[in-house]
């Protein structure tokens, strides 16, 4: 997997998407959405690379040719999600049609004050999982995440709740794994995607819509030092209002097997890529990786 992704900016200008937030929290999400189009259309027409790398994954992903049609709703779906993330960061719920999958799943854990790691991807939401019933019982929840690759996450925290700033914890931190232990064995939820590496991160092959692509290590090797469950989430948009909400085991506990660690790592990644594929193919427009996902380093 192409490292390019660390060289690119979050899709949108910094203050376009502040002014898009500004107008949809103090006008509405209708009128906000009306810039969608135009905006959506610019990178249709310039943005070639990722053109051409989102139209290679719906390829993939749908077993047919896409048209720039594809490519627009693809883009739509991004833009959407973006500007909805001010609204599900402050709780405003409420305008939106959710279906949830597998909620109880979570909630019962959560209830019991057991921790959990939740992996997910670049696919659809991350926002909207603080809509299926986390809120009303104050669990911490936080965000493992390459903080100084996403400067507009953090900034639109900082504005929209500063104490929501604090439920990022960055990966180069020296005690991110202590602040991930501490929040897990509290009895807090741990996010972290497990799709993109960094330069220095190990990474194994695994297939993934036919063809080897490299994938982080890292998640599994977490989830193997914390010894908390593992449940996938994916919050996909449907288009209009309307999100899907996926919770899943992966698994009570990730343990590998020390006489294969490497290799272990691997079939548990792989294991990992293989339901990520899944809901690559159940919702193809969420895939917001704007890179060819297939294409090694030089």
């Amino acid at each position: 997997m192409s490292n390019r992704w660390r060289t690119q900016p979050e899709r949108g200008h910094h203050w376009a998407y502040q002014f898009m937030a500004w107008v949809a929290l103090r006008v509405g999400r209708g009128p906000a959405r009306m810039l969608l189009f135009p905006i959506c259309l610019y990178y249709l027409l310039f943005s070639s690379s990722q053109t051409k790398a989102i139209k290679k994954f719906l390829e993939r992903a749908c077993n047919r040719p896409a048209g720039l049609l594809d490519v627009f709703r693809h883009y739509h779906y991004f833009a959407s999600t973006i500007l909805d993330r001010p609204f599900l960061l402050v709780g405003k719920d409420e305008q939106f049609h959710l279906t949830f999958h597998g909620t109880d799943l979570l909630l019962d854990r959560v209830d019991r004050g057991q921790g959990c790691i939740l992996l997910g991807a670049h696919l659809g939401s991350f926002e909207v999982v603080r809509a299926s019933g986390l809120a009303s019982r104050s669990v911490p929840i936080k965000l493992l995440m390459q903080e100084d690759q996403a400067p507009m996450l953090g900034e639109v925290l900082q504005k929209l709740d500063p104490s929501m700033s604090q439920s990022i914890i960055s990966i180069g931190a020296p005690d991110a794994m202590l602040q991930v232990k501490d929040c897990v064995e509290g009895g807090g939820l741990v996010g972290i995607l497990g799709d993109r590496h960094g330069r220095n991160d190990k990474i194994v092959q695994c297939c993934f819509l036919g063809e080897l692509a490299p994938f982080p290590i890292g998640p599994m090797l977490l989830a193997s030092l914390v010894k908390a469950p593992v449940i996938l989430f994916f919050g996909v948009y449907r288009g209009g209002c309307h999100y899907e909400i996926f919770f899943e085991l992966f698994s009570e506990q990730v343990v590998l097997d020390r006489s294969r660690r490497e290799a272990s790592l691997q079939e548990w990644t792989q294991r990992f890529v293989g339901r990520l594929e899944y809901y690559c193919r159940l919702a193809p427009h969420n895939w917001f990786n704007f890179y060819d996902v297939w294409e090694e380093d030089s």
